[in-house]
């Protein structure tokens, strides 16, 4: 073999790879972009004989988790003064059937009696997103719609799908439950 062509075939080769190398590529950001379009979203609601005000005093009242909390065990804000606003971060840990998770979402939204919202990431984000809210919805004197829900995104989310239905969705009403006793028997 003479040198133009053993330079040849190693051009070939380099071609090649590079050519299944964009391949792959291509195929794993179609993937990604695919199950980024394709949300999950979980919703659990409950009506609450309590006023938005009290409800809102339970749900933000970060500290008392461990007393009442089934599934958010711990939270608090690790950033910003401890300050509960847009921004701020938070260490909340999580409690299921396989033991406890920390994560540290960021805060998108609080509107007092009205919405709280955060975003937790695993991952540099595309991997699993989820996006968390607790809206509040007054039905009249002394009655509150809680719902919260959560909207999964992500590389991961397809393969958990299954699992999130089964056990994340009962720890929400589980949530809800205890988050209602709780604002019920709070004094006005």
């Amino acid at each position: 073999m003479t040198t133009t062509s053993s330079s040849r075939v190693r051009m070939s080769r380099r071609r090649r790879i590079a050519l299944i190398g964009g391949i792959v590529l291509a195929v794993l950001a179609g993937y990604v972009t695919w199950s980024n379009l394709r949300p999950v979203d979980l919703t659990s609601l409950i009506e609450i004989d309590a006023p938005a005000d009290r409800v809102w005093r339970v749900l933000t009242d970060l500290r008392a988790y461990p007393a009442w909390n089934p599934f958010v065990i711990s939270a608090e804000v690790t950033s910003d003064g401890g300050t509960l606003k847009e921004g701020a971060t938070l260490r909340n840990v999580l409690r299921d059937k396989t033991g406890d998770t920390a994560f540290t979402p960021t805060v998108l939204a609080v509107t007092p009696e009205r919405e709280l919202r955060w975003l937790g990431r695993i991952g540099p984000g595309l991997i699993f997103d989820g996006e968390h809210r607790f809206e509040l919805r007054p039905l009249g004197p002394g009655r509150t719609l809680l719902v919260q829900s959560e909207r999964f995104t992500g590389a991961l989310v397809p393969f958990v799908v299954s699992s999130l239905r089964a056990d994340t969705l009962p720890q929400f009403e589980a949530l809800n439950r205890a988050l209602a006793q709780r604002a019920t028997a709070l004094p006005s």
